[in-house]
């Protein structure tokens, strides 16, 4: 019975990583976590591809080492990032939450089958995660790059297993930091932990985010061997990893070893650490959720927020305001797209700065056309990232209350949605960005600047809401119907345009006519995107929608009998 009730309790968990909230009532959790797996071994194809165009022959015996060294700590770096940002968005799956507890305390489960279940599922998403990244680059780069010359025979086979030791080393080591800071984090008061948890994810999310895109260089054995180096080779757990593969393929570079040394220490500190204070959480939460309550009323009222034009507008901007206050699954992923949004920058910045040291630009240009360029890959990410949490429910079972509401159709539901977008995305960056500015710019140049920003923002919110007949927050999301792996396919070609407008931009602050080219331009832009999006609203096929729904699997061809056509 004990083996039967684990089985049944491990399956449940494991595909309860994401909370069931958010999706609708005909959405498939498998489709979600098919969709997420998808991603991991797309971006897998494609570094396995690129050592179908690695030739080491064409370079020197150093340059082709560093060049392979450089490839290795970026798969560990990644699936340490990867790693982190699963432990990150799966937080809130770590513990049994109130419905686990009060449909198990009943049955007779023992609280250690549900602990090992619990743990199990954690450990099979952590390998399923590692190997869903790792499978296709251990085989093309281990097998055939990865091995130091003269290995011999079984040299690739050492090479492979010496990679997989160390990327699940790597993962298990962020996996185990993050559990152990959200064990403590478990020892407070409940009320208190739930609201240090979303700032704790937050904080976590973007120390993984910073680490992974502006931490140096080190990846050669030139730089393992530097005595000047050995201070950030000892602070950075990315080059650990990196010395424990190196240590485990043979490699005898001085520095390798002290890495590896630290990496092993490393990795039993963190799990030492987390399976004490998870267990000691874990057994004070499962009573905590009982006891406590989860939201509890506030004793000065709720916060004043300003009106926002007709009543319902008023009432749908509010409440996504209030709700994103509230929320902590909407803010984590909001974070997560401004994450992304500080990755895209802090690429563009490198970009910008070689490009400055081949043309020999003056520091000034360097440092203002970074400025622009920050506000608009930050406003592109915050804007989407709002959008994206919006088709995200807060609670499926309370959007009856809009239903019974005159709502007045699609066209007043998607005014509303954009006066929503806007206040949440647009208006708070502009604000930061403007008093940013009137620091380090002449005030005509801010607010010239200022103006295309504000028409560049209502452009993307715009277009984000094409087809969006739904009110935000309110209605069911249904899993796999979001192309997010296209979207990120299509980034690259739109880094180079956005990399484009920027220069186009700080040329035009001081060019009147060019400047009022681009706000024509910006103009004519938003006119017709505004005018698609309220022709799709008022069409016959326009309805809010509440509950997304599955495609019916016989589709009909749409013909009819018409007698005209006889004879």
């Amino acid at each position: 019975m004990n083996q039967q009730q684990f089985r049944v309790l491990y399956r449940e968990f494991l595909f309860r990583m994401v909370d069931l909230e958010v999706l609708s009532v005909e959405g498939d959790i498998k489709q979600l976590l098919g969709q997420f797996g998808g991603m991991l071994v797309f971006f897998s194809a494609m570094v396995a591809l690129g050592a179908m165009f690695f030739d080491p022959r064409k370079m020197t015996p150093a340059r082709a080492t560093a060049a392979i060294w450089q490839v290795e700590h970026f798969l560990i770096a990644t699936t340490m990032l990867v790693m982190g940002l699963f432990a990150v968005l799966s937080w809130d799956s770590t513990f049994p939450d109130r419905r686990d507890v009060l449909v198990l305390a009943p049955l007779p489960v023992r609280p250690r089958t549900v602990f090992l279940a619990k743990a199990a599922a954690l450990g099979a998403a952590l390998g399923l995660t590692v190997a869903a990244l790792n499978g296709l680059p251990a085989v093309t780069w281990g097998l055939f790059l990865f091995p130091p010359p003269g290995s011999g025979l079984l040299g690739p086979f050492r090479t492979v297993a010496a990679y997989w030791i160390s990327a699940l080393a790597a993962g298990a080591f962020i996996f185990c930091s993050v559990l152990a800071v959200q064990g403590l984090a478990g020892q407070l008061p409940r009320a208190w932990y739930l609201r240090l948890s979303a700032v704790l994810q937050i904080v976590v999310f973007s120390v993984f985010l910073s680490n992974y895109f502006l931490e140096p260089s080190l990846s050669s054995p030139p730089a393992f061997a530097a005595p000047q180096a050995q201070h950030l080779l000892a602070r950075l757990p990315t080059y650990w990893f990196l010395g424990l593969f190196q240590a485990l393929n043979g490699s005898v570079t001085p520095g390798v070893t002290a890495a590896a040394w630290r990496a092993v220490l490393g990795l039993l500190v963190a799990a030492l650490a987390a399976c004490a204070t998870y267990l000691l959480a874990y057994l004070r939460t499962l009573r905590k959720i009982v006891e406590e309550p989860d939201i509890v009323p506030m004793a000065r009222g709720g916060t004043w927020l300003p009106r926002f034009g007709t009543p319902l507008d008023t009432a749908v901007v509010q409440f996504s305001i209030r709700t994103l206050l509230r929320s902590r699954q909407h803010r984590i992923i909001l974070a997560f797209y401004l994450g992304i949004g500080f990755g895209i920058l802090a690429l563009m910045a490198q970009v910008i700065r070689e490009d400055q040291r081949r043309t020999h630009a003056a520091m000034a240009d360097q440092t203002n056309v970074a400025l622009i360029l920050a506000s608009i890959v930050m406003l592109a990410a915050w804007v989407m990232g709002t959008r994206a949490i919006f088709a995200l429910p807060v609670e499926l079972r309370a959007n009856w209350i809009f239903r019974m509401v005159s709502l007045g159709g699609a066209p007043a539901c998607l005014r509303a949605g954009r006066r929503a977008l806007l206040a949440m995305s647009v208006a708070p960056l502009f604000v930061i960005a403007a008093a940013v500015y009137l620091c380090l710019w002449p005030w005509r140049m801010v607010l010239g600047h200022m103006v295309v920003l504000g028409l560049l923002g209502a452009v993307v919110c715009e277009v984000c809401l094409q087809n969006f007949q739904k009110l935000p927050f309110t209605c069911s999301y249904l899993p796999g119907k979001s192309r997010v792996h296209m979207a990120i396919m299509g980034l690259y070609p739109l880094i180079a345009y956005v990399g484009l407008g920027v220069y186009w931009e700080w040329k035009a602050l001081a060019d009147p006519l060019l400047y009022g080219e681009i706000v024509a331009a910006l103009l004519a832009a938003l006119t017709l995107a505004r005018w698609r999006a309220v022709k799709l609203a008022k069409s016959e096929q326009a309805a809010v929608t509440f509950e997304e729904s599955m495609p019916p699997m016989i589709q009909t061809l749409g013909l009819r009998f018409d007698p005209t056509m006889q004879g």
